[in-house]
């Protein structure tokens, strides 16, 4: 991985990006694709997409969602403390006790998230499971003016935001999910953008999937893919109270996720592996038999239809302040996908067949 990669996602990381509030990271985004293509721009909803060869045949499709779950303004007390609801989903449990951010039109503003110590507690409620309604950010402020001054409802919130190298090729920090899977697509372009290509690339930076896999579906709209690559995280096994027996024996550093099942196309996958093992690269395989919650099941179902695959990132404690990923992993990913574009070409038919 070259430290011009390596950066790019240490600032993705550090960057806000709650969804239907992309606009900070995907600034970042262009910034880092514009030197590799041909073209980059933003369509109206606020997809990023960066392209290559657009006149050439079939169209490729890269999707990795750069929006991250956080929180919305909804309200500020006669004493200044600040109430929301979320964007996306939390277990309000992980907020307890959290640093915060609240992301103002004047800059960012510190926040805090907590309860009633512990002292304090009645027997019954520290049996309760606290919900979002019992908890508030408290920003310092004396009243409600002081805290409106600064903070308008709307507002987004976020975790705060920091990249914690951990032992080896290790980092934690909220965002992984899904900031991993926009690195992985974007740096997949570049590399592939080096090589002779036969096809048509499309990376998308896409919005809004932790409320709906949006984003994917308007890009769909717009590039009109034969093929298409959605990159997300997973959930690594290899952490205890996971079973294995369900989620599979997902390892941080044993390499990229290829998914296998009816949301993916059975000629992508086979060609995904192919490709791996060729290229010596590590990767693990996941099976799932429903319709994945990730920009896979709206590309896939994309008019009439398209050829998908599913490349995932193994993930710790995903939605959480402390999400954790291997740097290996997304290097490896976003190798692969370069080999995926470099060797598709107008004589692929990914059509299922019988025999």
């Amino acid at each position: 991985m070259l430290d011009s990669a390596e950066q790019f996602f240490r600032r993705a990381i550090e960057t806000p990006s709650p969804s239907g509030y992309e606009e900070p990271i995907q600034a970042l985004v262009r910034e880092y694709l514009g030197p590799s293509a041909d073209a980059v721009r933003t369509d109206l909803h606020g997809n990023v997409i960066a392209v290559k060869n657009e006149s050439a045949q079939p169209r490729l499709m890269f999707a990795g969602h750069c929006d991250q779950i956080g929180m919305l303004v909804t309200h500020i007390d006669d004493k200044g403390f600040v109430y929301g609801q979320t964007i996306g989903g939390w277990d309000p449990q992980q907020l307890i006790g959290q640093a915060m951010t609240i992301w103002t039109d004047s800059g960012a503003v510190p926040a805090v998230i907590s309860r009633k110590p512990i002292h304090l507690l009645k027997q019954q409620e520290r049996q309760q499971v606290v919900e979002l309604e019992q908890l508030w950010l408290d920003v310092g402020a004396k009243d409600r003016d002081e805290a409106a001054a600064r903070i308008r409802i709307g507002d987004p919130v976020t975790l705060r935001l920091k990249y914690e190298p951990l032992m080896g090729r290790t980092v934690s920090g909220p965002g992984m999910d899904n900031k991993t899977g926009m690195w992985v697509v974007s740096e997949a372009f570049r590399r592939a953008a080096e090589k002779k290509l036969e096809c048509s690339l499309h990376s998308v930076s896409t919005v809004q999937e932790e409320i709906g896999l949006r984003g994917a579906k308007t890009a769909a709209g717009s590039i009109d893919p034969q093929v298409a690559i959605a990159v997300d995280v997973t959930h690594a096994s290899d952490c205890p109270t996971i079973d294995k027996q369900q989620q599979g024996d997902i390892r941080i550093g044993g390499g990229p996720v290829i998914y296998r099942g009816p949301n993916m196309n059975h000629g992508v996958v086979r060609r995904l592996i192919e490709l791996a093992e060729k290229a010596s690269l590590p990767y693990q395989i996941a099976a799932s038999g429903r319709a994945l919650p990730n920009d896979a099941n709206v590309l896939q179902l994309h008019g009439g239809g398209v050829a998908t695959g599913l490349v995932a990132v193994p993930n710790r404690y995903m939605h959480s302040a402390v999400e954790t990923i291997s740097l290996d992993d997304i290097d490896h990913a976003a190798e692969l996908l370069a080999l995926f574009a470099a060797a598709l070409s107008p004589k692929d038919d990914f059509t299922p067949r019988v025999g």
